[in-house]
């Protein structure tokens, strides 16, 4: 459902700035204008075919989990699936975050600034799991825990706590 609300939502956005790319005030900032207008155009472009990929990706998993079990159809390439499909969604919101430093740089160059800052702290946030910091710390626990069969590869475990 969020794929489908953000697809939905970059559309009309797209519609909306394409819209006002045509309905320019004076001829002197036109170039200037039309750029910015382009860029952010772009932006819910990508988001809008980022979220349509993402809907593609979910809607074949869920074919896939309803569909008999054969030798081809594996556990694995399932869950392929879906995590492509969540890997489109993820492009797709990283276009709209994108898209916020380019709308305030319609008002300057200060407000896009402040803006891109506090996005790439927000970012930051978001993508680093401090929890898994902690746990690369005490390796020796998780090589002890993947030995002992309960925590499966251990290679892949030390990748997780990464």
């Amino acid at each position: 459902m969020a794929s489908t609300l953000l697809a939905s939502t970059a559309i009309m956005l797209c519609s909306l700035v394409a819209m006002l790319m045509t309905q320019s005030p004076s001829e002197q900032s036109l170039v200037t204008q039309n750029m910015k207008s382009f860029l952010i155009l772009s932006c819910f472009l990508i988001a809008f075919l980022m979220n349509v990929q993402s809907i593609r990706f979910y809607n074949h998993a869920s074919i896939l989990i309803n569909a008999r079990r054969s030798s081809l159809l594996t556990p694995e390439y399932v869950a392929a699936m879906i995590n492509r499909g969540s890997y489109f969604w993820s492009i797709g919101l990283r276009a709209f975050y994108f898209s916020f430093p380019l709308f305030l740089w319609i008002f300057g160059s200060v407000p896009m600034f402040l803006c891109c800052v506090a996005l790439v702290v927000m970012l930051r946030l978001l993508d680093v799991s401090f929890h898994g910091m902690v746990a690369a710390e005490e390796g020796e626990e998780i090589h002890e825990f993947a030995e002992n069969g309960r925590g499966g590869d251990a290679s892949r475990t030390c990748a997780c706590a990464v």
